[in-house]
């Protein structure tokens, strides 16, 4: 019987179970689908992952990671198709998803982009998740170390998209975030040169065979945003322009498309 004077307590039902996407979105974990990028992150950081959810088709190939999740007292689970589309927030999750706690880029100092001998590429407002996970996948099919993300406020950041796109393209190439662009390019331009690309046809541009020219600097290749290329501030802060010419046909390549183009000759650089 309740106190005399006081009502008594509502009853409420307890609350059912939550499914396991409905646990893992409350934590705030980052989602990384398909084979290709769960295997790398595991190859790396295994110690990253916090979840592994997967279909039955992909059982033979993610036993490893099963083992690996065991060990660590992680839980991993065999899902149907629907339940691991809504643990992935797509279909498009190729049969496998792992979460894992989101990652923090570091930050860029000109005194670190010194030191390093190797080229450097550098986006200044690439806005596209999907861009960003190709170029990141072509950064690492050709080897590529490192990739510097400024701080344009149109910046695309690692995103599950992005992740999805790239194939393990993270988990191959060094990501770093840079602030006040224009300023580091100008301290950058005394160890390397820094090349940026443009549609401008009034500049004075070189082609991509410029990018396997002699030189003793290091390069450091900035490009823009999708629409309106890179801002003038950082234009103004590099060495030299560069452009790709084409048949006129079409304004310009996508950017992912010339990020390749570019990348692969940055490769082939002696």
């Amino acid at each position: 019987m309740p106190p005399r004077g006081r009502p008594p307590l509502p009853q409420h039902p307890r609350p059912a179970r939550q499914a396991p996407f409905q646990e893992e979105a409350r934590a705030k974990l980052f989602r990384v689908a398909g084979l290709a990028a769960v295997s790398a992150l595991f190859e790396h950081e295994p110690a990253r992952v916090e979840r592994l959810f997967f279909d039955e088709r992909l059982k033979p190939a993610v036993g490893g990671f099963c083992k690996t999740m065991a060990a660590a007292r992680k839980p991993y689970r065999m899902v149907e198709g629907d339940e691991l589309a809504k643990v992935a927030g797509t279909v498009l999750h190729g049969g496998v998803v792992a979460l894992m706690a989101p990652r923090t880029l570091p930050a860029l100092d000109g005194e670190t982009a010194r030191r390093w001998s190797e080229p450097l590429l550098i986006l200044d407002g690439v806005g596209n998740p999907h861009n960003l996970g190709a170029i990141l996948r072509t950064a690492a099919f050709f080897g590529l170390p490192r990739v510097v993300l400024s701080d344009h406020p149109g910046q695309a950041q690692p995103s599950e998209a992005a992740y999805r796109v790239a194939e393990g393209g993270f988990e191959w190439v060094e990501l770093f975030k840079a602030a006040n662009l224009p300023a580091l390019l100008k301290r950058l331009r005394a160890t390397h040169r820094v090349v940026g690309t443009a549609l401008d046809p009034k500049r004075v541009s070189i082609d991509v065979g410029g990018l396997t020219a002699g030189g003793a600097k290091p390069l450091a290749l900035v490009m823009g945003n999708e629409e309106d290329g890179i801002p003038p501030a950082t234009l103004a802060a590099c060495d030299t322009v560069l452009t790709i010419p084409g048949s006129g046909r079409v304004q310009s390549l996508n950017v992912a498309a010339t990020a390749a183009i570019l990348i692969h000759a940055l490769a082939a650089r002696p």
